[in-house]
């Protein structure tokens, strides 16, 4: 197979923005909220364009320092938007240590620091064998698809989670909700994958030209590492929020 990918010019990469103003019209003429979807559209190709240039300059650096900078940054925001969901609730709750913002985010921080950063590692050193282990363009990646899904992870299980608390379900009854809600979306992407979608992953390695087989294999390392570090996360914060929910269960 051919190892060269189609680059794709901005006189054309326009064209892919035709049916997102279809979409936008649409939303202008129902008077709906137009102005937010150019909004994210916007913040999107802002976003995508600088991440790119910035990447290039990271893998050219190939310096440890500025990778472990890259991924505190990426854990630190990733547990803090994992919390944006519940903090309606909080003031719900009978207890004065969960109206402290503080006291959640460590926990949700140090849940995806366990269930992310030990897969993370696994993946590297195990499976693909990195050296050095801090390879930009390989850990980078990685751990933005390993963080992001278990932020989502820990923001599905906290909703639920206090949801139940603050209808006084027993604590028992709060985890199995809270961990079966967490592991909905990655459930679903694991009976999906190869028989409705094509992952972005697997999809971009054939695009590039290499065989089907490697990106499936590729692609399988990445669905197992989603689902255990979403799955490890989610478990951690569970198990963390017992001890200020529950105390006497």
């Amino acid at each position: 197979m051919s190892n060269t990918i189609q680059i794709i010019p901005f006189s054309r990469l326009i064209i892919a923005f035709l049916p997102v103003v279809v979409v936008i019209g649409i939303s202008y003429k129902w008077a709906l909220n137009f102005k937010g979807a150019l909004y994210a559209v916007f913040r999107m190709l802002v976003q995508l364009l600088l991440i790119g240039y910035f990447l290039n300059y990271i893998f050219d650096a190939r310096d440890s320092f500025i990778v472990c900078l890259v991924l505190t940054v990426m854990l630190f925001s990733a547990s803090w938007i994992s919390l944006g969901a519940v903090t309606d609730k909080l003031p719900k709750l009978n207890n004065n240590r969960l109206h402290n913002k503080r006291v959640l985010y460590l926990r949700a921080l140090l849940s995806i620091l366990i269930g992310g950063g030990v897969t993370l590692m696994l993946v590297i050193k195990g499976v693909l064998n990195i050296s050095p282990f801090f390879s930009p363009r390989y850990i980078i990646p990685i751990a933005g698809m390993i963080f992001a899904n278990s932020m989502n992870s820990v923001s599905l299980a906290a909703e639920r989670f206090f949801s139940a608390s603050i209808s006084g379900a027993r604590y028992e009854r709060a985890r199995d909700e809270a961990f079966n809600a967490s592991l909905i979306p990655i459930t679903n992407s694991l009976f999906a994958v190869g028989l409705v979608s094509i992952p972005g992953m697997m999809t971009g390695q054939i695009l590039s030209g290499v065989s089907p087989v490697i990106a499936a294999k590729y692609q399988i390392m990445v669905m197992c590492m989603i689902y255990g570090a979403s799955g490890i996360s989610s478990a951690c914060f569970i198990r963390f929020m017992r001890l200020l929910c529950y105390p006497a269960q």
